[in-house]
């Protein structure tokens, strides 16, 4: 820590030191290594759930289409998050290693925010999709072409890596004004800006990559559930209503899954909520490795036809006894 204390004082600006310091869960440094597994454990789980997603997906015909290409993508986002975390999460965890390097934490910074922002991103693109098959049904088929989806893809991966890769390089040749001690147990671009010295035009475009997308993304998501809303009271039996409504239930769960979590951590640091260390770094936890464990079952519950085809190519299959 002797590193960060003596690196800079406040009022001193200075360039990128080699090393930044992370912050672990408070009370647990003395037994660092028995929270290695639950979050081994939460890894593993979410691995082999998002890995079933996207195998069954990738060998099932019947399921390239729209909604699942979009879930297809959400596994993809999820499996790539959680293990950009777990690198300074489990050295954390195993070794109390707080010192990062600064290259690893940018690197890491920029994994984490790029597939954050490719999750709200595909949020956004099955909200849409949902908000279509239910108010334009007829012409669902004709909007959603394999075209217009891979089009969409294709700007979502514009829009995760484009906009995100000047940021490791603006914040290493950002000046800086603080000791590089972060707030959380890994890398993050508003945590590491707030420490560069007032004015930095790095940290303002790295503020609007974030706000851009997750500010964007929820208004429009619940703005398409507005329109779902208004399309399902036109529907005439309440039967109907129920079957449409489920069509969007698992999407809806993995929304208030994502976007609650980030916006009680975004109002507890903004408005400077005096909440225990201990519980704002759970609620940091919370925000990124709950949904890659919890979506891979919404959607296996709540789709049957993901559940299905499980089932379907784990049941073993039957030998004929005849021989010819």
């Amino acid at each position: 820590m002797s590193t960060f204390l003596t690196h800079s004082a406040p009022n001193t600006s200075t360039s990128m030191a080699p090393t930044f310091l992370l912050v672990g869960m408070p009370g647990l440094s003395a037994v660092p290594s028995w929270w290695a597994i639950p979050l081994i454990t939460i890894y593993l789980l979410s691995a082999l759930g998002n890995g079933a997603i996207l195998w069954i997906i990738a060998l099932e015909p019947t399921l390239h289409r729209p909604m699942y290409f979009f879930l297809f993508l959400l596994s993809v986002s999820d499996v790539g998050l959680a293990t950009a975390l777990m690198p300074t999460l489990l050295g954390l965890a195993l070794t109390d290693a707080h010192d990062v390097s600064a290259s690893a934490c940018l690197l890491q910074m920029f994994f984490v925010h790029v597939f954050s922002i490719m999750e709200s991103s595909v949020l956004l693109a099955m909200a849409i999709d949902r908000a279509l098959a239910i108010c334009r049904p007829l012409r669902y088929p004709t909007l959603l072409t394999n075209d217009v989806v891979s089009k969409i893809g294709m700007a979502i991966a514009f829009r995760c890596l484009g906009l995100h890769l000047p940021l490791p390089f603006l914040l290493a040749h950002m000046r800086y004004c603080h000791p590089q001690v972060l707030t959380h147990s890994y890398c993050l671009h508003p945590d590491m800006a707030r420490l560069a010295c007032p004015g930095a035009w790095g940290a303002i475009y790295s503020l609007f990559v974030v706000l851009s997308a997750m500010g964007l993304d929820p208004l429009l998501i619940f703005f398409s559930y507005g329109l779902i809303g208004r399309a399902l009271q036109g529907l005439g039996s309440r039967e109907d209503r129920w079957k449409a409504g489920q069509t969007c239930a698992a999407h809806l769960l993995a929304v208030l899954l994502f976007y609650v979590p980030m916006t009680l951590l975004a109002l507890v640091d903004r408005l400077r909520v005096p909440l225990p260390q201990p519980a704002h770094t759970l609620l940091s936890y919370v925000h990124f490795l709950l949904p890659p464990l919890i979506n891979p079952i919404l959607y296996s519950v709540k789709m049957k036809e993901i559940r299905e085809r499980i089932f379907k190519r784990l049941k073993p299959r039957k030998v004929g006894c005849a021989q010819r």
